[in-house]
C-alpha cells in the first residue's frame, strides 16, 4: 500500500511503499538524474524513485547486481513490481531502509525546494581521489584494485524545486547539492574507507533533480549567492543528517570519540588501547581497559586529539612543512596529555618526555604518539591528586 509522505507546491506528490519512495509529477518537469536507465537531461518523464534493493550488510541479491550489469532490465521489474510506467522513471537504487528516507522543504516567496535523501556511509565512504578499482572497457566493468569487496554505503538524494530552471542551472544545482552533502560528511568527520583522508562521499552516491517546467522565465542561478543555492545547501544539508542519523546513528555525539578522529590512521579501539596500555604498568593498563570508553570520549580528550589530526592534515596539505612535524607533535601531544591528566601545570614535562621520542611524520608514528600522550596522562590523572588531596594540611 502507498502512504503519501507529502504534496508540494501543487506539482509533486512523495509515497512510499514497500522499499521504495517515489515522487509523482502532477505538472511536467525536467529532470537531471544519475541514473544510468534514464539519466542525462530529460523532460519526458513522470516519476523519479529511489529503490532499496538490499540489505546494508552481506546481503548479494542477483536482482540487486542488476542495477549495475542490466540497468535496463532492472528498471522495468521495479517499475513492473509498483505499477509505474517503466519508460518514464528515473531510479537511483540504493541498500539503504526506505523508511529512514528525511524530507526537508524550504520556501522563499513563491520559490520551494523539497530534498529527500537516503544515506549510509559506514563501510562505503570515500574522498574524491582515492584509488579505484574498476576500469570500465566496452560497457563492462574490470577488477584492477585490490581493495576486498565492501558491504553496500550509498547517499542517495532527490531534489524537486517549483520553478523552471535553464540546463546550465540544473548542472549547478547538481554540485550546490553535493557540496552540502560533502559538508555533513566533514562536520561528522567521516573517514574515507579507503584512504587517509576524510570521505567526501561515497563510491556510489546518486542524485536526481526535478524542476517544473513553463513556470516563468528559467531562472539560471543555483549557486550559493543566489536564494536557490542557499535552498538546496539547507535542505539536502538537512536531510542527509537526519537520514544518517535513522539510518546508522551517525550524529555529533557519536562522532564525540579520539578513536572515531584517528581511524582513517588504521586505528581501532583495541588496536589503540592496546598501543596505551604499552605505556603503563599493569595497575593503570587495567584501569584504563576499565573506563577506556570515558577516557576516550571525553570532550576536552577530543577536542585535543582532534587537533592534532587536524594539523597532521595540515601538513599532509602542505600548509605546513613536515620538517616541522616532530615538534608539532611533542607541542600538540603534550596538550593531549593534559586534557587526560587535568594538570595543565605539566605541559612542558609532558612535552619534553614526547619531544624526546622524535617520533616522525608517518601514520603510524601519529598514532603511537597520540597513545604515548594518553598514557602519560593517565598514569598522573588520580595517583598524585588523590595523594595531595588525603595527605593536604593547612
Amino acid at each position: 500500500m502507498s502512504i503519501l509522505l507529502g504534496a508540494y507546491y501543487d506539482g509533486i506528490e512523495i509515497y512510499r511503499e514497500e522499499k521504495i519512495v517515489y515522487a509523482r509529477f502532477l505538472v511536467p518537469h525536467q529532470v537531471i538524474s544519475t541514473c544510468r536507465a534514464a539519466g542525462g537531461l530529460r523532460e519526458d518523464l513522470t516519476y523519479l524513485y529511489n529503490h532499496q534493493s538490499c540489505e546494508p550488510n552481506q546481503h548479494d541479491r542477483p536482482f540487486d547486481r542488476l542495477a549495475s550489469q542490466n540497468p535496463l532490465t532492472y528498471r522495468r521489474a521495479i517499475c513492473s513490481r509498483f505499477g509505474l510506467p517503466d519508460q518514464e522513471c528515473a531510479t537511483l537504487g540504493t541498500a539503504a531502509n526506505m523508511r529512514n528516507a528525511a524530507i526537508e522543504h524550504a520556501k522563499f516567496r513563491e520559490l520551494e525546494v523539497v530534498a529527500v535523501c537516503t544515506g549510509g556511509v559506514a563501510t562505503n565512504a570515500g574522498r574524491a581521489g582515492d584509488p579505484a578499482d574498476f576500469y570500465e572497457v566496452n560497457g563492462a566493468f574490470e577488477r584492477i584494485g585490490e581493495h576486498e569487496q565492501v558491504s553496500h554505503g550509498t547517499i542517495n538524494t532527490l531534489l524537486f524545486i517549483s520553478r523552471e530552471l535553464t540546463p546550465g542551472a540544473m548542472v549547478r544545482a547538481v554540485m550546490t547539492a553535493t557540496e552540502a552533502k560533502t559538508a555533513v560528511l566533514q562536520e561528522l568527520a567521516v573517514s574515507s574507507r579507503y584512504s587517509d583522508g576524510l570521505a567526501t562521499g561515497t563510491g556510489t552516491d546518486q542524485i536526481g533533480i526535478a524542476a517544473r517546467l513553463h513556470t516563468d522565465i528559467p531562472l539560471t542561478g543555483a549557486g550559493k549567492h543566489c536564494i536557490l543555492g542557499e535552498l538546496i545547501g539547507k535542505t539536502v544539508h538537512d536531510a542527509v543528517c537526519a537520514t544518517l542519523r535513522m539510518q546508522e546513528g551517525l550524529s555529533p555525539e557519536r562522532q564525540r570519540s579520539a578513536v572515531i578522529h584517528l581511524e582513517r590512521f588504521g586505528v581501532t579501539g583495541a588496536s589503540f588501547l592496546e598501543k596505551i596500555e604499552a605505556h603503563l604498568d599493569q595497575a593503570d593498563a587495567a584501569l584504563i581497559r576499565n573506563n577506556f570508553e570515558c577516557v576516550e570520549r571525553d570532550p576536552i580528550v577530543v577536542a585535543s586529539v582532534a587537533a592534532i589530526v587536524h594539523i597532521r592534515d595540515k601538513v599532509s596539505w602542505g600548509i605546513l612543512p613536515a620538517s616541522c612535524a616532530a615538534e608539532i607533535w611533542a607541542t600538540y601531544g603534550a596538550q593531549i596529555a593534559a586534557a587526560v591528566s587535568g594538570d595543565y601545570a605539566r605541559l612542558d614535562i609532558y612535552r619534553g618526555a614526547l619531544a624526546a621520542k622524535r617520533y616522525g611524520y608517518t601514520n603510524p608514528d601519529l598514532v603511537s604518539l597520540v597513545a604515548h600522550a594518553v598514557a602519560l596522562g593517565f598514569r598522573e590523572k588520580w595517583r598524585d591528586r588523590a595523594r595531595d588531596e588525603v595527605f593536604h594540611t593547612d
